[in-house]
């Protein structure tokens, strides 16, 4: 049998186990969330929805394609030379060596030069001659300047015009950059023998003449000048 003792313990003990148990059954709302290991996945499907990429990371839509400094034109030689013909090819080479060229002022400076050497090569100017022609071209003419002389004659020109000026051939060739020009021109000529007596040309008739001149120069050289090499005539 249960002495009173017994049965007073027995009841304190049921009462302190049922309050533990109201106790520890609530909620305060001061408790820790539970571990949710769903949660990193939720976190990566936000961040696929709004990527922001990092330095280093890989992004799927590739980027633009560089724009480079310098666009070679397509009409680079416009009013000069047709694209794609020999024409553009070789001024093209003769840009590659010397970046420094430009047609149109060469076209400007041959048409000086060729008036130049027209009237020098009419009066024997052999001193203007030499500093605008090649040596082999300043042979052939000389050649003619000492055949005048030796018959005394002597040559009158006179310029009307030059129409035209255009380039036909460019080419570069190891250090020598090669350019032809034909000119078409209207001037007055005339030979005459020591007593006066035209032996050549008329002073009263406007000639048409087209003559095509090859000048070069060594594009490694500090001497910008071109001299004439080469010399051909047209109708």
């Amino acid at each position: 049998m249960f002495d009173i003792y017994t049965i007073i313990f027995l009841a304190l003990a049921v009462f302190i186990f049922l309050r533990l148990r109201s106790v520890l059954g609530q909620r305060t709302g001061s408790e820790r969330p539970p571990y949710d290991r769903a949660a990193p996945n939720v976190v990566q499907r936000s961040q696929d929805n709004n990527v922001v990429p990092m330095p280093g990371a890989v992004i799927d839509q590739a980027p633009l394609a560089p724009t480079p400094d310098v666009v070679p034109p397509t009409d680079r030689w416009k009013g000069i030379a047709e694209q794609g013909t020999p024409l553009a090819q070789g001024l093209d080479a003769i840009v590659a060596q010397d970046s420094s060229f430009d047609p149109k002022h060469f076209i400007s400076g041959a048409r000086s030069a060729y008036e130049m050497i027209v009237l020098a090569f009419a009066n024997g100017d052999r001193r203007a001659l030499k500093d605008l022609l090649s040596s082999e071209v300043y042979d052939s003419f000389d050649g003619v300047i000492k055949d005048r002389e030796k018959h005394e004659q002597k040559t009158e020109t006179r310029f009307v015009s030059i129409d035209k000026a255009e380039l036909v051939g460019a080419e570069a060739r190891d250090r020598a950059a090669q350019l032809t020009v034909r000119f078409v021109s209207q001037m007055i000529s005339v030979t005459r023998d020591k007593t006066g007596t035209i032996v050549d040309g008329n002073p009263d008739k406007v000639a048409d003449i087209t003559d095509v001149w090859t000048f070069a120069r060594d594009t490694t050289s500090r001497d910008p000048n071109w001299k004439l090499v080469g010399t051909g005539s047209a109708g």
